[in-house]
């Protein structure tokens, strides 16, 4: 083999080292590592990365999501728990930082039941609405008296005159 091709060779699979290690980098970055002191701060933990959403990926809760604001969340909930603080105290930290939106099942407050109250109602309203008016159209389909004469009397002029 000549020095041009080995060269060559020898580039080409240095390349494909390089890619391969970068590769394996990234399948080990993706593997977090939490040491607790207990079973209890280990059970809280896995319950909060589930219950808590990330803010980025919007559908997966932090547990699930590999974007950086994933692991930074998942990073202060550890510290956190390590800290000794309650689920409580963690999940007031994260709605105060991220707003009810970081929690999968936000609480009930009056801006959500505004979300839910005021489509329904507009719906309702809007049968209302219907209903009264197709009531209405019934009632004046039927005749009165003096309506129900004049036009006998028109019938009748039909018919003379034909």
């Amino acid at each position: 083999m000549n020095a041009r091709k080995r060269g060559v060779l020898l580039l080409l699979s240095s390349f494909v080292l390089t890619l391969s290690l970068a590769a394996m980098n990234q399948a080990f970055a993706a593997i977090d590592v939490y040491e607790f002191s207990s079973e209890q701060q280990e059970d809280e933990f896995r319950e909060l990365i589930k219950e808590l959403r990330c803010p980025k990926c919007q559908n997966n809760n932090i547990s699930d999501s590999n974007a950086p604001l994933a692991q930074d969340l998942r990073d202060k909930t550890y510290e956190m728990i390590v800290e000794g603080q309650s689920k409580q105290q963690i999940l007031d930290y994260m709605v105060a930082r991220y707003g009810n939106f970081v929690r999968y099942d936000p609480p009930l407050t009056p801006a959500v039941l505004m979300l839910w109250i005021i489509p329904l109602s507009c719906i309702a309203l809007g049968f209302v609405l219907v209903w009264r008016r197709s009531g209405s159209k019934a009632k004046t389909d039927e005749l009165s008296e003096a309506e129900r004469q004049r036009l006998a009397k028109i019938i009748e002029e039909e018919k003379s005159q034909s």
